[in-house]
């Protein structure tokens, strides 16, 4: 599997820009692309990459470019195109690529082969040759030791301007020594709700400090808005607000780490498996509806796509097995009788009215989804039953949980 670290580099002012350039003009030729896509033009791989010539010809900057970057805008356009018809066989929203706005820095590849590393310093090649090389080959000081064996480094910038290089590596799979299996339900309210096969409960919870940042946004972009455009109060809030995002973004990011590194790393069962259900399926019509008439929203702020990506990668670094079970109606299915019934977002208690049972959403939806997990997988009936043992407490890593629940709270505060 590929493992990625990321170090912060320190640049001069002039190599500072000379990466500033080079992203600009891949960004332009990336957005250039795709307005002709969305003008009609058709996407041919290599056909479109046969025309890079015609492109220097018409702009003879892009020669100071090294040609391996602006080879990559085909091969990232021609990923996010196979994504967008991927996307329109299997019914979902399809999303078209969009351009890239000129405040987000265009993310440079460069293979592993055509970099040189001389103790702290990293040598990043620019565009043209002898007297035509416009730009010198940028020097990069590294603030940590890269890791060895890397396949690409992958030049970042966040939204305080700090410059990043991301080296990619190999690295084998670690066998997992411990057994069982455990459900997690993603979740609106929280950020994961699981269940194991002794009835053990786990609560995750993730950042909860999302909607005060949204108020200090929002408080910053009003102020911005009344300031006249390029002014200097004008650039100082802008500078602000990219400050405040990216700390904001940070916080969220740490979260879910420490979220997905403990069902990764320190839940004891060998065997994941989550719920594999979008947001927008999640928020339908008869939702929308309701949550209009009650003067409710659907907020949910945890970015559960990047937690599930974070969960994939880990699950197979720790050699734990990751399964993805489609979980439509678990929310509205009792774990104890199997009733159906209508579950609104707002509604967070299961209220069974056949059987009685009363239960959290998320916990109940977990059942469900573990239930589904064994029932494919026959023959489990012995384990189906266990589900529903609470007379006892039992062990959860480690600790004896006479509650049936573990609560595995990693809240922030703002």
């Amino acid at each position: 599997m590929l493992l990625c670290k990321k170090i912060r580099i320190e640049l001069s002012e002039q190599d500072a820009a000379t990466l500033e350039f080079m992203q600009g003009k891949c960004r332009g030729l990336y957005n250039w692309w795709v307005m002709r896509l969305q003008n009609g033009e058709k996407w041919r791989f290599n056909e479109c990459k046969k025309t890079l010539a015609e492109s220097r010809a018409h702009d003879p900057e892009l020669n100071q470019v090294y040609g391996k970057l602006l080879a990559e805008v085909y091969y990232r356009l021609d990923g996010a195109m196979k994504a967008f018809f991927r996307r329109v066989k299997a019914g979902e929203t399809p999303g078209f690529p969009r351009v890239r706005p000129r405040h987000c820095f265009f993310t440079l590849c460069y293979p592993a082969m055509y970099l040189e590393i001389e103790g702290e310093k990293l040598m990043l090649p620019t565009g043209g040759k002898g007297k035509n090389k416009q730009y010198p080959n940028i020097v990069a000081r590294l603030t940590e030791a890269p890791p060895e064996g890397f396949k690409e480094v992958a030049i970042s910038r966040d939204g305080r301007g700090n410059y990043f290089a991301s080296f990619t590596r190999e690295r084998n799979e670690k066998p997992c020594e411990t057994d069982g299996t455990v459900a997690f339900d993603l979740g609106i309210k929280t950020l994961a709700t699981g269940v194991n096969e002794q009835g053990g409960v786990y609560t995750i919870g993730g950042f909860k400090g999302a909607r005060w940042y949204n108020k200090q946004l929002d408080k910053i972009r009003s102020k911005r808005d009344k300031c006249k455009k390029k002014s200097r109060r004008y650039l100082h809030l802008s500078k602000v607000y990219k400050r405040v995002s990216q700390k904001k973004r940070n916080k969220q990011r740490d979260s879910l780490h420490k979220a997905s590194h403990l069902i990764a790393r320190r839940v004891v069962e060998r065997t994941v498996v989550v719920g594999d259900l979008s947001q927008r399926q999640m928020v339908m019509k008869e939702h929308q509806e309701r949550n209009k008439q009650l003067n409710r929203a659907v907020f949910n702020d945890w970015g559960l796509y990047a937690f599930v990506q974070m969960l994939t990668y880990k699950c197979q670094l720790y050699g734990k097995e990751l399964h993805f079970l489609d979980e439509r109606n678990t929310s509205k299915q009792c774990s104890g009788c199997g009733n159906l019934q209508a579950m609104p977002l707002w509604k967070r208690t299961y209220g069974c009215v056949e059987c009685g049972l009363v239960m959290d959403r998320d916990e109940n939806s977990a059942h469900n989804i573990l239930t589904r997990f064994f029932a494919r997988r026959a023959p489990h009936t012995e384990r189906c039953g266990v589900l529903h043992a609470t007379q006892s407490g039992v062990e959860v890593m480690g600790a004896s949980c006479e509650g049936q629940v573990q609560q595995l709270n990693l809240f922030e505060s703002a």
